[in-house]
């Protein structure tokens, strides 16, 4: 059967491209004379059939927008007794033929197991961190990526004026895609990710070094999720939320004060945060997240429900969910040893 009504929600952290994925999926369903109901702030709105009906006039305008139009939470159904069943029978209230799901491994880890309990569902990639599998890019991730940049830039100059050592820290709990990328485009002197322990003897080595030849003055790029040696974490606080993530945040100041300790040098952190993930999409993320859109739909209308849609190469294609939230996508240690050659 065609189907006549899906159902969208964006779920877990906001990020830039959005809007211009839910901008797509409406545009395309519509077109293909397909309603769409728009749920409300992630699963959340699902368990309290929290939704609104969406036509051309609920996204008109948005393609330039950051955040999302419906709200987002990162409420898991499968946390709360009771909410999984809400859940389902909402699903069936609603009349809704499928369910596109846009979010990241966690939103996503959701729908596969839904899928595996006979609900209808496309997911749609989004994250910054860009640490799914099976796809090239998320959107999100290139807006990200030249927010850091620019306050990478703008650093260098405060830095060489009073001669002092920069400490960024970006964002990246597992994985340090944006560290990596933003760090090698802004000229990052050290970049420091997840996926390699941090060893500060090294770091004040090089940092010294390039003192040593002439240089005043280094920027130093920290992912939040970088871990030192023989260290855990550095935690904002030991609070989790519904995936049981824990809340990241502080290596850049733990860094900070161990290099200007090892090294006498004058040492400042900046700690970017949530400026990444917020304002316009870049015209990357707002293709990507057309793209991505276009294709839920025509996934729906194939009825290729428990696939995710991928960037591989130029093409948008069809992934199962389950192997995209499978294993995690760390940084490619090519690149990395790319930017390695620039340290110091």
């Amino acid at each position: 059967m065609k189907a006549k009504k899906i159902g969208v929600l964006t779920g877990g952290g906001d990020c830039p491209g959005l809007n211009p994925t839910l901008r797509a999926v409406v545009r395309k369903a519509l077109y293909e004379n397909i309603s769409v109901v728009g749920i409300k702030n992630g699963w959340k709105g699902l368990i309290t059939k929290n939704t609104v009906n969406m036509d051309r006039n609920s996204v008109s305008g948005i393609l330039p927008r950051g955040g999302t139009i419906l709200g987002t939470s990162r409420t898991n159904p499968y946390k709360k007794e009771g909410d999984l069943e809400k859940t389902k029978n909402n699903i069936k209230a609603l009349k809704l033929d499928a369910l596109i799901v846009i979010g990241g491994d966690d939103t996503l880890g959701a729908a596969s197991k839904l899928h595996k309990e006979g609900i209808k569902v496309v997911g749609v990639p989004k994250t910054i961190d860009n640490d799914l599998s099976c796809t090239d890019f998320t959107f999100g991730f290139d807006t990200a990526v030249n927010i850091a940049t620019e306050a990478i830039d703008r650093l260098h100059t405060t830095a060489e004026s009073h001669h002092r050592i920069m400490v960024v820290e970006i964002m990246g709990r597992h994985a340090g895609w944006i560290a990596t990328y933003a760090g090698i485009a802004g000229g990052a002197d050290i970049i420091l990710i997840p996926e390699v322990p941090v060893d500060v003897n090294e770091v004040c080595k090089i940092i010294k070094k390039r003192h040593g030849g002439g240089k005043d003055f280094s920027i130093v790029v920290v992912a939040e999720g970088a871990q030192l040696k023989d260290h855990t974490l550095v935690l904002q606080t030991k609070k989790k939320d519904a995936f049981g993530n824990v809340l990241l945040g502080g290596i850049g100041h733990v860094l900070g004060k161990q290099i200007e300790e090892r090294t006498g040098y004058e040492t400042r952190v900046t700690v970017l945060g949530h400026i990444q993930r917020g304002g316009s999409p870049t015209a990357f993320d707002r293709v990507l997240g057309t793209r991505f859109g276009v294709k839920a739909v025509e996934l729906v209308m194939k009825r290729e429900f428990g696939k995710m849609v991928a960037l591989k190469g130029n093409k948008i294609v069809g992934v199962p969910i389950a192997d995209a939230v499978g294993t995690l996508k760390t940084v490619d240690m090519g690149l990395y040893d790319i930017a390695k050659i620039f340290f110091g």
